[in-house]
């Protein structure tokens, strides 16, 4: 299948999202992209789920968005084309996993370059191979960043650094991402799939609607003032005292036990 495919699964609760196209790195076609955005969009309204994997097929994770593809067609798209276009397929992968009400655990070897890098980063929690590649090769190819990058990297990792990966592309290894807190960790390569398992399990089994609650502050929070935010922390507290798993925490804790969120 040279035009790849993006494949899914049920594991219990947890979704399991495959970008395999290995024979390009997993470079991704615009059915790919299409397809990712269906996945996620189909999760975001699925009450059953209560966590999302993301990997690559093969020795890689993503290296982007197949650009030698969308340009070998012959044809000159129309004037704003990139404009009506990629609001609705990068960069609505993007705003998925970011905003998604579920926790999203990114499986990372190899390499990850352009949209599958900020794919890696927009994600809650990323485990890398120590040797993996993070690369933004935007300005090396002669055109500006997109999919998240120039909002992804600066919160992350600091303007320093991420002038260094997008002004002057330099690649970073899985090692240095979880040093410079892009990503949650790095682990031999053997280890990604048992690490990136354990956060899902973790993650899976708790309060699914107070993580996604929480997971919208923490957003909210990056453009809003201290009140602001606490006043959105008191709507979701709110809401998440009207749910079953709170009630089993309180449970829990009077019963000094372990509690059992049902997601609910």
């Amino acid at each position: 299948m040279s035009d790849g495919s993006v494949t899914t699964s049920r594991a219990d609760a947890t979704l399991r999202i495959t970008l395999d196209r290995p024979a390009h790195r997993n470079a991704l076609s615009h059915q790919m992209i299409d397809d990712l955005v269906s996945a996620l969009t189909a999760a975001a309204s699925d009450d059953s789920l209560r966590a999302i994997s993301i990997a690559g097929a093969g020795d890689d994770f993503c290296t982007g968005a197949d650009w030698m593809a969308t340009n070998d067609s012959g044809r000159r798209p129309r004037t704003g084309d990139l404009m009506r276009r990629i609001p609705h397929t990068a960069h609505r992968v993007i705003e998925l996993v970011a905003t998604i009400q579920l926790p999203v655990v990114c499986g990372v070897r190899g390499w990850a370059v352009g949209l599958g890098c900020n794919l890696a980063l927009a994600a809650d929690f990323t485990v890398a191979d120590t040797g993996a590649t993070f690369w933004e090769p935007f300005l090396s190819r002669g055109f500006s960043p997109d999919s998240g990058s120039t909002w992804l990297l600066p919160r992350l990792a600091g303007l320093t650094r991420a002038k260094r990966m997008l002004l002057l592309g330099e690649k970073v290894t899985g090692a240095e991402a979880a040093d410079w807190g892009l990503i949650h960790s790095a682990v031999p390569g053997e280890e990604v799939d048992s690490a990136a398992d354990e956060l899902l399990a973790r993650l899976a089994a708790g309060p699914t609607v107070a993580i996604g609650l929480a997971k919208q502050a923490i957003a909210y929070g990056q453009h809003a003032a201290l009140p602001q935010s606490m006043n959105q922390e008191l709507s979701n507290l709110e809401l998440s005292c009207r749910t079953s798993d709170f009630k089993e925490g309180l449970a829990a804790f009077r019963e000094r036990r372990d509690p059992d969120f049902k997601g609910r």
